[in-house]
């Protein structure tokens, strides 16, 4: 059987369910998101190794291709799979932290694995906090969940709601860089 395993309202996606089709296996980070402890910080780390083993031979351009390439594709796999498990934005969907992360990364490399730590700590920290304008983006989009039921979506819909699953971690990339940016111009003033 290829459905996932009914609890209550949700749904427990299992690796045989997510390996049944490409759009799942995507959106659940190629297996990163069906971690049973924080899926969002293990996708995070699969896209940091992912990006280090990646960034060998693909240049920084390439890189803002597969991410912009990965944007649009990534509203309409996170939505459709979002619709699947119910409607919401499943933990386990992971994409769209991947998506945030591999942002992050390519645009401040090369840099030193201390600053790529702080980077993926000020990220994770972000996400899961969702500190000022960071909730508000969830909040509104979450709240738009709740105005329609699954497996009824438009096209349109889903897209908008996939771009809901993603726009709070492009939130909280830009915020990650930010502070990685003042941080910066702050210690160059200091020294």
């Amino acid at each position: 059987m290829n459905s996932p395993v009914k609890l209550g309202a949700l749904t427990q996606p299992s690796l045989r369910w997510m390996l049944g089709n490409v759009s799942r296996t995507i959106a659940f980070g190629f297996g990163s998101g069906l971690s049973p402890f924080a899926p969002g910080t293990v996708g995070t780390l699969w896209a940091w190794v992912v990006f280090l083993i990646g960034n060998e031979v693909l240049s920084k351009q390439a890189w803002l291709w597969i991410i912009s390439g990965g944007l649009v594709l990534g509203c309409w796999i996170c939505g459709k799979v979002s619709e699947e498990l119910g409607g919401i934005d499943f933990g386990g969907i992971v994409w769209d932290e991947i998506l945030a992360f591999w942002l992050i990364l390519a645009l401040i490399m090369p840099a030193s694995i201390p600053l790529q730590v702080l980077a993926f700590a000020l990220f994770r920290f972000l996400d899961a906090v969702k500190p000022g304008p960071i909730g508000k983006i969830d909040r509104y989009f979450k709240s738009l969940e709740k105005n329609h039921g699954p497996n009824t979506a438009k096209i349109g819909q889903i897209l908008w709601h996939g771009f809901g699953i993603i726009a709070d971690d492009l939130a909280a990339a830009f915020f990650t860089l930010l502070v990685i940016v003042l941080g910066n111009a702050l210690m160059k003033y200091l020294l």
